[in-house]
């Protein structure tokens, strides 16, 4: 009897896990498929409620709602040409992404591994209070200190330059508070056999540290990856000139007449972060399950 009740148990856990997967699987299945389409398709599906001139669908004749299609009736590639090849700007605020973000990751690992070893394995006055006020800014929302962020840009002369996203994205506190508590699963035995040993603070940190955090490394990276490669708000504030603007906000203004380009640049814009969590999954579920971090 409680070996049908358990199995009753899995079967309807499963079943829910399998409906939650699938309604969040959705959108990205209807922008992957939806980009293979033909624009006169794409009209079809989604005209009646995204076309601004609705007369043409006030007849009896025609549907008055969007209609999914996950098949295409036949697969075009032109969407993709357009993007890639004739619309150059896609492939040139794709760079401007790659140019903000991976300097954050970067930086932001190098900061947040020295100050999360300090946190956790140093004993110095005040370092409670101050990781308390770590947590204080990191719960903060961004749009907080978007304004201080903007005046001190602004008076080191950084606007409209990457470096104004860039250098706040370096010092942010999540890589610190994530970390921190990762490191602090390290056993002190081994920082003590090291010093007997006469290694150095820095030793310490290169050789003992950092091998014994790889797992918490990477998953901060993918997370800091995630977060930057799908920033709006800050460059739309900081980068006025729209050349140097990343591509999540050129899907933005594309333009109605183009549903087919937007799907396929959305589909473009997503690659980079899927394969970066399929190819870390591993390090990304080990590095937040050791950190203490649950949903």
């Amino acid at each position: 009897m409680l070996n049908r009740n358990h199995r009753i148990k899995n079967i309807l856990h499963i079943t829910v896990l399998l409906v939650l997967a699938v309604i969040l699987m959705f959108p990205l299945a209807v922008t992957v498929t939806n980009s293979l389409m033909s624009e006169r398709s794409i009209a079809d599906n989604y005209g009646p409620v995204t076309d601004r001139n609705l007369s043409s669908y006030n007849d009896d004749t025609t549907h008055h709602f969007a209609r999914f299609q996950l098949i295409p009736d036949v697969v075009v590639l032109k969407q993709y040409y357009n993007v890639l090849i004739k619309k150059t700007q896609f492939l040139f605020m794709f760079w401007n992404s790659v140019l903000i973000a991976f300097p954050i990751v970067i930086g932001q690992t190098i900061v947040a591994t020295l100050a999360a070893y300090a946190f956790a394995k140093l004993k110095f006055r005040g370092r409670n209070f101050l990781f308390f006020l770590y947590i204080i800014v990191m719960l903060m929302p961004f749009q907080v200190t978007l304004v201080p962020n903007y005046l001190m840009a602004g008076q080191l002369g950084l606007l409209n330059s990457r470096w104004s996203i860039i250098f706040p994205g370096i010092f942010s506190t999540f890589g610190v508070f994530l970390l921190k508590q990762y490191m602090e699963q390290i056993p002190d035995s081994y920082l003590e056999a090291a010093r007997v040993d006469g290694a150095n603070q820095l030793q310490i940190f290169l050789k003992i540290i950092l091998p014994m955090s790889r797992a918490g490394i990477a998953a901060m990276a993918i997370l800091v990856f995630i977060d930057n490669w799908n920033m709006v708000e800050q460059p739309l504030i900081f980068l006025q000139d729209a050349a140097k603007q990343p591509l999540s906000l050129y899907l933005s203004r594309i333009i109605d007449g183009e549903k087919g380009l937007a799907f396929a640049a959305s589909a473009l814009y997503m690659m980079p972060v899927l394969l970066n969590f399929l190819y870390a999954e591993k390090y990304l579920l080990e590095g937040i399950r050791l950190s203490g971090i649950k949903g």
